[in-house]
């Protein structure tokens, strides 16, 4: 089986496991705020079964492990900037791709960002009709948007030249758009987690030229991600929960290397990574790069 281009075996998928359910209070607080269930164990029980028909639909580990309750773009030290850019760039675009329920979309609606200058994307819609069971919210109640589409495919995105355009873009409404390239040369900023690691050199390639397509030309826009990585790029192997699953990681030198002089043209972006062990449970570590991309 296959999830991207990661391959596993399909008969070593683990069950769904409520053991790995835990929330800090940070994160319990924003869950029982946005979906109005203030008891502990009625919260818990409806993250499960959300929870359960996603993993029915698509068996990732971030699914499996709840890392989806993580909020992990406000914990990275870019969310304020891209908080900042919400506040004081006019109609500054977010885009959150690769999203799975949206929840880092929410958060950065809860802490500011004009939620209807948010946009939330991912190639499996059934996450994108469970983001409104998770968070119950409805098209009509809020107020971001939420598009299905594969990034792969040029009707949805089509891939150009990175914007050198400075000037800021008249507003446009997202909830009209059936596809994402309107919105060439008019993003402030893309969040990617846990995306670009999900396929192999040369579709990571591919997303980062569509992607960079997207960014705005005004400095300080910005695309960040938190993906496996490597000291050497190439492919790798993690067990997680008695499953192997092999994809392709770069290095913290081939992924600036990428974005910086392939993407986009030499010394006009700044770009920022981290390596690092990261805990998986009791049983081990992953390789961890957080990143990212900044026009200058």
């Amino acid at each position: 089986m296959t999830l991207g281009d990661i391959t596993f075996q399909t008969a070593s998928v683990p069950t769904v496991d409520t053991s790995f359910y835990k929330m800090s209070p940070a994160q319990a607080a924003f869950f029982k705020t946005q979906t109005g269930i203030d008891d502990d164990e009625d919260l818990k029980r409806h993250i499960l079964e959300v929870q359960a028909k996603a993993y029915k639909v698509a068996p990732y580990p971030c699914i499996h492990k709840f890392g989806f309750l993580r909020l992990t773009l406000s914990n990275f030290s870019v969310y304020e900037h891209i908080l900042k850019l919400g506040r004081e760039r006019p109609d500054a675009v977010l885009l959150d791709i690769g999203c799975c329920f949206g929840v880092d979309a929410r958060k950065a609606a809860a802490d500011g960002f004009p939620a209807k200058n948010i946009i939330a994307s991912d190639v499996v819609e059934e996450f994108l009709q469970l983001s409104h069971e998770l968070f119950k919210t409805t098209p009509a109640s809020y107020p971001g948007s939420l598009l299905p589409g594969d990034i792969f495919d040029p009707e949805f995105l089509s891939i150009v030249t990175p914007s050198v355009d400075v000037f800021p873009a008249p507003a446009i409404d997202l909830s009209s758009l059936k596809s994402l390239s309107p919105l060439h040369g008019r993003v402030s900023a893309i969040n990617a987690i846990a995306f670009f690691h999900l396929f192999n050199e040369e579709k990571q390639l591919y997303i980062a030229r569509a992607l960079a397509g997207l960014l705005s030309a005004q400095p300080g826009s910005v695309i960040c991600g938190f993906d496996n990585g490597a000291v050497e790029k190439g492919t790798i192997t993690n067990n997680l929960s008695g499953v192997e699953y092999r994809g392709f990681a770069h290095s913290p030198q081939s992924w600036s290397s990428l974005w910086d002089g392939e993407v986009f043209e030499k010394g006009t972006v700044k770009v920022e990574t981290e390596l690092a062990e990261f805990p998986v449970d009791d049983k081990g570590h992953l390789m961890m790069m957080r990143w990212s991309v900044t026009r200058l």
